[in-house]
């Protein structure tokens, strides 16, 4: 009798201990029902996107063409998803800041600053024909060389800390917007309308010439993040906790660091500059996935911002009829939830 008595409460004790990556199973239940619900609502816009619309008949040997030059902008959103969700949800893991994001610390400001300076120091047409491997390779380069110069300096050095990287990373940005609206004001107008269309970011603006190299790096970075995921589960609760579990937070804060910025510089080169999107993505996503376990929240990071773009392209082409940018609705969208939850929080 008192066997079965211990064993009962040792079978207790256990359930009790046992640790789930949700409260309840409730939440569990909602999770999945969530991310299956926005990742057949992503599929269906997608579906519309390719086909909803298309001038061209079914049974006429031009759909087929037009139906590819489609999927190139779709690719170029699953890309987008992939590269501000994960890396924004990273980044704010890292710094234990749910608030700021790595768009707010100068990529595209800087991505803005060289295609100002191509277009002032060389003219229109260098701007225009600024394309190919190399030099979308470069600008990848130079962003992803001066980030980790930010981040390797001011957040993992010895007096460095979350304050003072983003006061720095603000006052750079202002700095290369100053520069970048002095060289714009001398532009002809000629050439400020190619410069223009160039600083909105928009899917429009991918190129599949560069696919080959993007998708590989992105699969990669992305695969390294999800295995990562019980690391980032530890480092999100500072670097106390983190050290006293035998993680080394140095190291790891750098690693991370370093695959944020392979992602946000290669999503700001293909697309251009979305500051204020993977913030929205990233919200969304602690909203739908309560839990601590990374490996869940970046499932929904990715099926939030598909979903995001591709209803939003949807939206604004086949149903507003609309041919206007579509980030700008999508950043001012992100902008009012930003101001929301800075009041909400009063505290960076």
């Amino acid at each position: 009798m008192n066997t079965h008595v211990n064993t009962s409460a040792s079978r207790s004790v256990k359930a009790a201990r046992s640790v789930s990556a949700f409260r309840s199973p409730k939440e569990q239940k909602r999770y999945w029902l969530l991310l299956t619900s926005l990742m057949m609502l992503g599929l269906l816009s997608t579906y519309g996107l390719l086909v909803y619309n298309n001038p061209v008949p079914v049974d006429s040997p031009s759909f087929i063409p037009v139906v590819e030059r489609r999927i190139v902008a779709v690719v170029a959103m699953l890309i987008a998803a992939v590269c501000q969700g994960l890396s924004t949800v990273a980044f704010q893991s890292i710094t234990n800041n749910r608030i700021i994001t790595p768009s707010l610390l100068g990529f595209e400001t800087l991505y803005s600053t060289i295609q100002t300076s191509t277009i002032f120091l060389f003219g229109a047409g260098t701007l225009v024909s600024f394309t190919g491997t190399g030099p979308f390779l470069l600008q990848v380069g130079i962003m992803v060389l001066m980030s980790l110069i930010l981040y390797g300096w001011l957040l993992s050095g010895k007096y460095g800390n979350l304050q003072l990287m983003l006061l720095v990373g603000i006052i750079i940005g202002v700095g290369l917007r100053s520069v970048s609206t002095f060289m714009r004001r001398v532009l002809t107008p000629s050439e400020f309308d190619v410069l223009q269309a160039r600083l909105f970011g928009s899917v429009n603006h991918a190129d599949a010439a560069y696919f080959s190299i993007v998708i590989p790096m992105v699969l990669l970075i992305a695969v390294l993040l999800f295995v990562s995921a019980k690391k980032l589960n530890v480092l999100s609760l500072g670097k106390d906790a983190a050290v006293s579990v035998g993680v080394k937070y140095q190291p790891s804060i750098i690693y991370i660091l370093i695959l944020v910025a392979i992602l946000m510089s290669i999503s700001t080169a293909l697309i251009g500059p979305l500051t204020f999107y993977g913030f929205l993505v990233a919200m969304l996503s602690y909203q739908a996935a309560p839990t601590y376990d990374h490996r869940y929240i970046f499932s929904m990071a990715l099926a939030v911002g598909f979903f995001v773009l591709t209803t939003a392209y949807f939206l604004m082409y086949h149903v507003f009829d609309s041919q206007a940018v579509v980030s700008v609705i999508i950043e001012l969208f992100g902008g009012i939830l930003f101001l929301i939850v800075l009041l909400r929080k009063r505290a960076l």
